[in-house]
């Protein structure tokens, strides 16, 4: 299973040099983030028809996704780690943050709390060997993600060339009118999430995007095909500034019910191998395999 992996880091004092803000957004970007998901949206489907229960059995519905990338995906060409940024200050101030346009702000970057976890998934990925064969780091632009993406590069001899900063596809879940409330609201997100992973959070007209669990799965598969096909053999590490990008994705990964994506919670800091032994092996569809010669489409 991808467990979490935990040891005692008593390196947490290190003299690192200060995080500096990612590059800003090119201005020439021709999609921005709305038109660039519905146009690409036509080319995930879901498949959610089987009722929903709180079973484990293997009955229940799982994720799927066509195009590029499929969900589960029949293998991984790449090495993957998981990676949620340590905590932010307005998440140690107990406010829900999530409008794109605060993610590079200075309250959207690392608390000291969050410095310190940001160390700890620095080293836990040393200790697992993570970048001994050299790595991607794969970082959304947010501050606090970006900060932690800078702190794992200096511990595991990264040169910031191997930074890379997604603009998008890896932004904090918009959970629209619940924007500068309490954590607490977000249970309320969850509950819905258990119903369906159609139901949007409420809207609200402050910019801030009001998202399905759907509608992140859809950015986290587009974020995989362009991983699968950009690199070869090589190890990336993923680096979020919330839980619900890494624990959806996750679960399409291993095929688990998306509804269930809160099951796989990711603490701040927290670091996950993506084990290839945890993703269903591939079944070829009976399309793929079986053969009609003779009188089609009358092949019985």
């Amino acid at each position: 299973m991808l467990a979490p992996k935990t040891h005692t880091c008593e390196a947490l004092s290190l003299s690192l040099p200060q995080p500096s803000s990612p590059p800003p957004e090119p201005v020439n970007i021709l999609f921005r983030r709305r038109q660039l998901l519905s146009a690409t949206a036509s080319t995930i489907s879901f498949n959610f028809t089987v009722p929903f229960t709180t079973s484990l059995s293997m009955s229940e519905p799982v994720a799927s996704a066509g195009g590029l990338f499929q969900m589960p995906p029949p293998r991984l060409i790449n090495r993957y780690f998981l990676v949620r940024a340590g905590e932010s200050e307005f998440e140690s101030m107990g406010v829900i943050n999530t409008n794109p346009v605060e993610k590079t702000s200075v309250d959207s970057g690392l608390s000291e709390r969050g410095k310190k976890q940001s160390i700890k998934s620095a080293f836990d990925l040393k200790e697992m060997g993570a970048c001994d064969k050299g790595c991607w780091i794969w970082s959304a632009i947010t501050q606090r993600a970006y900060q932690t993406a800078e702190i794992i590069a200096s511990v595991n001899g990264v040169t910031r060339s191997y930074i890379v900063p997604e603009y998008s596809f890896l932004d904090a879940r918009g959970l629209g009118a619940f924007e500068g409330k309490k954590l607490e609201y977000v249970s309320e997100v969850y509950a819905s999430d258990g119903i369906s992973p159609n139901i949007k959070p409420p809207p609200i007209n402050d910019g801030t995007p009001n998202e399905s669990v759907a509608d992140v799965f859809v950015r986290v598969t587009q974020l995989m095909s362009i991983l699968e096909t950009q690199y070869s053999g090589d190890t990336v590490i993923i680096v979020s500034p919330d839980s619900d990008n890494l624990t959806i994705l996750q679960a399409g990964l291993i095929g688990l019910d998306l509804r269930r994506h809160r099951e796989l919670s990711f603490a701040p800091g927290e670091v996950r191998f993506v084990d290839p032994n945890d993703i269903p092996v591939y079944k070829q569809p009976a399309s793929a395999i079986y053969k009609c010669s003779k009188n089609p489409p009358n092949c019985n």
